[in-house]
């Protein structure tokens, strides 16, 4: 039964083909590396503390976010251009990386 693990293939959407098990594996660890770059190209990281470089009106809160807000423990999403937040008074803030410089 350990050569049928050897044998034992899955589907890539990404490619559209059949790929070994061992193969995809290998994919998955490597996808979870996104780079994310800030606007000047800092790399981020999960907990970083992000300011504002532009003024932004939060669709849906009905509030504006001003250029300088301080963003403090980010969140990486997976996405290279987006990162998940957490400000007072809005739930489930997302915010384009290109908007945001690291501090």
């Amino acid at each position: 039964m350990a050569g049928e693990e050897e044998d034992s293939f899955v589907y890539d959407e990404a490619s559209g083909e059949w790929i070994s098990a061992a193969e995809a594996a290998a994919k998955a660890g490597t996808a979870e590396t996104v780079e994310v770059r800030d606007s000047v190209g800092n790399l981020l990281a999960d907990g970083d503390q992000v300011t504002l470089i532009k003024d932004l009106t939060v669709k849906g809160a009905g509030q504006t976010l001003k250029r300088g807000t301080l963003i403090k423990s980010i969140r990486l999403t997976g996405d290279p251009q987006e990162i998940d937040c957490k400000y007072e008074g809005i739930k489930g803030l997302v915010l384009r990386a290109e908007f945001v410089r690291k501090r």
